[in-house]
């Protein structure tokens, strides 16, 4: 099928949400069908994702033409009880770099840039 994200086989240390959560702080014009591509998620899973996050009030939106502009509640707590007291704006500046960063530390560890 064209257009759907090959699967991900095994566990990962992050949730979709989270994925998703730190694609719309890098972007938050961001389209839903860029972010599913940058996750390797389908683009339904990513509007239930979106949905969930509204729902909950981790993130919010407004239309603009025919594009929507997100907005991140960066003081508010995480869900799970082991990191009661952690924020979102706290897991945000661990998961979210502009792309000169990430090249930048990239190579300063050795590692492959995030644009090779």
């Amino acid at each position: 099928m064209d257009g759907v994200p090959e699967p991900h086989t095994g566990w990962t240390f992050l949730t979709n949400h989270a994925r998703v959560l730190a694609a719309i702080a890098d972007n938050h014009s961001a389209r839903i069908r860029d972010i599913a591509a940058h996750c390797r998620l389908t683009e339904r899973a990513v509007q239930k994702i979106i949905a969930d996050l509204e729902r909950d009030g981790y993130l919010s939106h407004t239309r603009e033409g025919r594009t929507n502009t997100y907005e991140i509640d960066p003081g508010k707590v995480l869900r799970h009880p082991a990191e009661a007291g952690l924020t979102v704006a706290s897991l945000m500046s661990l998961l979210v770099k502009d792309e000169a960063a990430r090249v930048t530390t990239s190579a300063t560890k050795g590692l492959p840039s995030a644009a090779t």
